[in-house]
C-alpha cells in the first residue's frame, strides 16, 4: 500500500515482520568530488548549500578519507567524478538498488539528470553485477530515490517526503520499483528538499527524526513512535549540522559526519548505544558545503 494516511500506514507497518530483506547493504559505492563546485541549479531549492567558499582540494581529501573508512567496514567502490556534474558526490539520489535490480532516478535539475546517463555506473550494475536496470529517468515525474525516500529495508517500509524533488506520482513509481510493502507520503516543511536530511531509519530498529523538517511535526512524532524506544528526536541545530543524514552500515555501526556527531551530543550517542550502535564519524566539512553529508555520499548495494 501507498498512502498519505498515517493511521492506515501504521496499521500496516506494525504488522510487517523484519523479514523483507537485509537491513543494511552488502556493499557501497561513492562518486569522487572531481570538479567540486557550487551547482547553481541545485542551490535554487537546497538551503543547505553554501553560498561560497567551496574548497575542491579539501573536499577530495575528505572524500578519500570517507572511502578509506567505509572500506574497513564493507566493500566500497568509488567512481571518478565528472566536472560537468558537480553534485555527483551525492549518488544515492540518482542510483539505488534492491536485490538484482538497479534503479535510476528522474532528477529534477538538468545538471543532475546528466548523472543518470553515466554509462560507466550503469554498466557497473548491469554488466559487472548483472543487475537489471529499472530506469525512471525518462519519465516526467521527479523521484530522487533514497534522498526523497527513506527506507526501512528490514520491513519493506518507505517514508517519502514530497517536495520539488519528488512529487506524488514519482513517489508511487519508487514504491513500485523498490517493491515496498507500505509507503507513507507526506509533505516536507517549506525549504526542505530531501527526506534523508530530516529522517534516518537505522537497520530497521532505530530512527533519527527532525520534527521541524516535516510540514506536520506531529507526523514526525508518529514515525518516531514506530521505532520507540530507539527513536531520537533531533533539534533544529542538530538537523542543520546533518545529524539526521546518517546511515547504518552493518548491524552495529551508524555513520555520520564529524560535524553531525558533535551536534548529536553525548545524550544522542548514548541513545544510539542503547539501540546497539556505535557512532563512526568522518570529517566532511568541505563536502557539506555542497548541501549534503555522509548519507548522501553513500550509494547502497543490496
Amino acid at each position: 500500500m501507498i498512502t498519505r494516511d498515517p493511521s492506515a500506514f501504521l496499521d500496516a507497518a506494525r504488522g510487517c515482520a523484519a523479514d523483507f530483506g537485509p537491513a543494511t547493504a552488502r556493499a557501497a559505492f561513492l562518486v569522487a568530488p572531481d570538479g567540486f563546485a557550487r551547482a547553481e541549479q541545485s542551490a535554487g531549492d537546497n538551503r543547505y548549500m553554501a553560498a561560497a567558499g567551496f574548497d575542491a582540494t579539501r573536499a577530495l581529501a575528505e572524500h578519500r578519507g570517507l572511502h578509506r573508512a567505509l572500506s574497513a567496514c564493507l566493500p566500497t567502490v568509488c567512481f571518478a567524478g565528472v566536472p560537468a556534474t558537480p553534485d555527483a558526490v551525492f549518488p544515492n539520489n540518482v542510483f539505488a538498488t534492491v536485490a538484482g535490480r538497479c534503479l535510476v532516478a528522474r532528477m529534477r535539475h538538468p545538471v543532475r539528470q546528466r548523472e543518470a546517463a553515466r554509462a560507466d555506473i550503469r554498466g557497473f550494475f548491469s554488466d559487472v553485477l548483472g543487475y537489471a536496470l529499472h530506469d525512471l529517468s525518462t519519465q516526467p515525474h521527479p523521484c530522487e530515490l533514497t534522498g526523497s525516500m527513506v527506507i526501512d529495508r528490514a520491513r519493506g517500509l518507505g517514508f517519502c517526503g514530497l517536495s520539488e524533488r519528488c512529487d506524488e506520482a514519482g513517489a508511487r513509481l519508487m514504491h513500485e520499483a523498490f517493491g515496498l510493502r507500505a509507503t507513507l507520503m507526506f509533505e516536507l516543511a517549506p525549504g526542505e528538499y530531501h527526506t534523508n536530511v530530516v529522517l534516518a531509519v537505522l537497520a530497521g530498529r532505530a530512527a533519527l527524526v527532525c520534527a521541524d523538517g516535516f510540514a506536520d511535526p506531529a507526523l514526525a512524532a508518529t514515525i518516531a513512535g514506530l521505532y520507540a524506544p530507539h527513536a531520537l528526536m533531533l533539534s533544529a541545530e542538530a538537523r542543520a549540522a546533518y545529524a539526521g543524514n546518517a546511515i547504518a552500515l552493518g548491524a552495529d555501526t551508524v555513520w555520520m559526519s564529524a560535524r553531525a556527531q558533535r551536534a548529536l551530543g553525548e545524550a544522542g550517542r548514548f541513545a544510539l548505544r542503547a539501540a546497539g550502535f556505535r557512532v563512526a564519524a568522518v570529517a566532511l566539512d568541505a563536502v557539506e558545503a555542497a548541501g549534503g553529508s555522509l548519507r548522501c555520499c553513500v550509494g547502497e548495494i543490496f
